[in-house]
């Protein structure tokens, strides 16, 4: 009886710390800069950001047509906030943005200004 309990037991403990771990969550936004001052091609620049949202880690994944792909890694704050200063590359950018159910954002400010409504995929 003692190992029907104790195999019962293991078998409920992986089943719920299954349940407990959540998926990943995707967001995505596509869309043009805004201009800054000493930059007046921004509104031409298209550019696409994918963040995943794993627990408290948040990574994103910036693309600007035509240049190098950028990567950023931050975790989730006080208020499901995300913050960091730099996305690597020469010309560093700063990100921000808020994960609320229905009002998800971010901000990415340097040569120019991206900003946004996060979609969850």
């Amino acid at each position: 009886m003692f190992r029907i309990v104790s195999a019962a037991c293991i078998v409920a403990v992986f089943v719920s710390a299954r349940v407990a771990h959540a998926e990943p969550i995707g967001y995505g936004w596509t869309g043009f800069g805004k201009n800054i001052s000493g930059n007046s091609k921004c509104a031409n620049y298209k550019a696409n950001l994918e963040v995943t949202i794993d627990g408290d880690s948040v990574k994103g994944i910036f693309v600007h047509e035509g240049r190098p792909e950028r990567r950023f890694e931050a975790t989730l704050g006080k208020g499901s906030t995300f913050k960091t200063k730099d996305t690597g590359g020469t010309n560093r950018m700063s990100v921000e943005g808020v994960i609320k159910e229905g009002d998800s954002k971010f901000e990415i400010f340097g040569y120019c200004l991206f900003e946004g409504k996060l979609t969850k995929k």
